[in-house]
């Protein structure tokens, strides 16, 4: 007979106790070095940045144009000598050109160690608001530009003094906006703008009246107009009613 089979004892697996491990502290000496160096680095930035080492010495202003130009470019570098490169106060540079309607925005460009290029936004005029004998220069917003040149924009014609400092009159508005729209080259060829029997017309300083109506689709209208003011055909015309731009 073989030998009487052993039965293995049951190994059963203890759970030893788990200690939650502390985080050794550092030493309270090296926090405040490490408390103190930031500082010396924070206040050394602080002094840095606003230290005559990199003091604004040359501004180039660009983007400024027209008769008020000059003023322009007076305003901001009178404005940007107390500045630094490493600290342009923006907001200061475009509260020194509130003054001129001309300027959108300004946009900052600092170059180390003493460099500073300001390039001026300036709105783009789409027409000339005509009354009392003079003409102002109007953006597509309906802001008044006063003080920029008139030249050769086409003409809105208000009734009354100008409405302070833009376009609130709905019919003007309207003008304005048919103007904003057209493509610039023939936007430029717009000697007058009026409300006519058939609603928003535009007149050519040479070739035909365009009659828009309304101001909707005001875009597909202008592209109406080009395809047939292009067609040799169209040569000789008096008037391009656009009003169905499909046609």
């Amino acid at each position: 007979m073989g030998a009487p089979s052993v039965p293995f004892p049951r190994l059963q697996a203890r759970r030893l106790p788990v200690r939650a491990g502390r985080v050794p502290r550092p030493p309270a000496r090296l926090l405040f070095i490490a408390a103190a160096l930031i500082a010396v680095l924070l206040g050394g930035w602080l002094w840095l940045r606003d230290s005559p080492l990199v003091g604004v010495r040359q501004v180039t202003v660009t983007g400024a144009d027209g008769p008020q130009a000059a003023q322009i470019r007076r305003a901001v570098e009178q404005a940007a000598s107390g500045m630094t490169t490493l600290h342009v106060d923006t907001d200061a540079l475009r509260k020194a050109l509130a003054g001129f309607p001309i300027v959108q925005d300004v946009r900052v460009h600092p170059s180390l160690p003493h460099r500073l290029r300001v390039e001026v936004v300036e709105h783009d005029a789409v027409g000339a608001i005509a009354v009392g004998g003079r003409r102002v220069p109007v953006a597509a917003s309906g802001l008044l530009l006063s003080g920029a040149p008139a030249g050769s924009l086409p003409t809105l014609t208000v009734r009354g003094a100008l409405p302070g400092d833009r376009v609130r009159d709905r019919r003007v508005l309207a003008e304005v906006h048919l103007l904003a729209a057209a493509p610039r080259p023939l936007r430029m060829r717009v000697g007058k703008v009026f409300m006519g029997p058939k609603g928003l017309t535009a007149r050519l300083s040479a070739g035909p009246q365009l009659v828009f109506g309304g101001t909707d689709r005001l875009a597909a209208k202008w592209a109406a107009a080009v395809a047939v003011l292009a067609d040799p055909s169209s040569a000789g015309a008096t008037a391009l009613d656009l009003r169905v731009p499909e046609r």
